[in-house]
């Protein structure tokens, strides 16, 4: 596998890259650690894969955080990783800002406790106006509630329901296409993530299960996007 280099252009570099982060449990598994381990390991993880993504001029990075269907784990881990994103956004956010990152979070927010609630507002609004990397964090997030929402507004607003007013209404309504998934973790599937989004999107799955993703292993699936060809449905152009 090539890894990123210097000479690689940033033009080449993808401008939205979306990240499924699994492995945090196994990877506690296989050390014999309760999964909250895991969980605090995959924070490291994400810190480190936000400034790669930052390094190899990425505009977009869009990370997996919470998934709908992750409200169906036991309570005691639910309860474990709202306070983990609570306190990784009040100690990170600050940094974040100084670097001119600008926070987004999207999906159903509605079952979040107020104080989260209260942090996640605070953090975009901090960073509103900053012009560097776009993290935007899917929390309480599905692709099909995404869509459907979409469609629920568009009815309540009287609209045609066309694919271009959909996209419209979408939760990463304004922000580019994701160009690049990454997946960890071994898993050959997207889960239930940005479903409308991923439709002309390069799909690059890891075995490596998140708390050990590196920045030479992001490099690498950056390096690995540059040399796809992407014709959306076109044929290759003649040579």
């Amino acid at each position: 596998m090539t890894a990123f280099s210097p000479q690689l252009p940033k033009s080449a570099a993808p401008r939205h890259v979306a990240v499924i982060m699994d492995g945090n449990g196994r990877w506690a598994k296989q050390r014999f650690q309760p999964r909250a381990l895991g969980h605090r390991a995959g924070v490291r993880s994400a810190r480190k894969i936000v400034r790669a993504a930052h390094r190899a001029g990425v505009e977009v990075l869009t990370l997996f955080a919470f998934s709908q269907e992750n409200w169906r784990r036991p309570p005691e881990e639910v309860s474990l990783l709202m306070q983990l994103f609570i306190k990784t956004l009040a100690r990170e956010i600050d940094a974040l800002h100084r670097n001119g990152v600008r926070i987004r979070f999207i999906g159903d927010h509605r079952d979040f406790a107020p104080e989260l609630r209260e942090e996640m507002a605070r953090a975009e609004q901090l960073t509103l106006h900053n012009s560097g990397l776009v993290l935007v964090i899917a929390v309480g997030y599905g692709g099909q509630w995404d869509i459907a929402q979409a469609a629920q507004r568009l009815a309540a607003l009287g609209r045609p329901i066309t694919a271009e007013a959909i996209e419209e209404q979408l939760d990463t309504a304004g922000l580019p296409l994701p160009d690049l998934l990454i997946r960890t973790g071994g898993e050959r599937r997207i889960s239930n993530f940005l479903l409308w989004q991923l439709a002309y999107t390069e799909l690059f799955f890891s075995d490596t299960l998140w708390p050990d993703f590196s920045e030479a292993e992001f490099n690498a699936a950056v390096a690995w996007f540059a040399g796809r060809e992407r014709r959306f449905g076109r044929v290759p152009e003649s040579t």
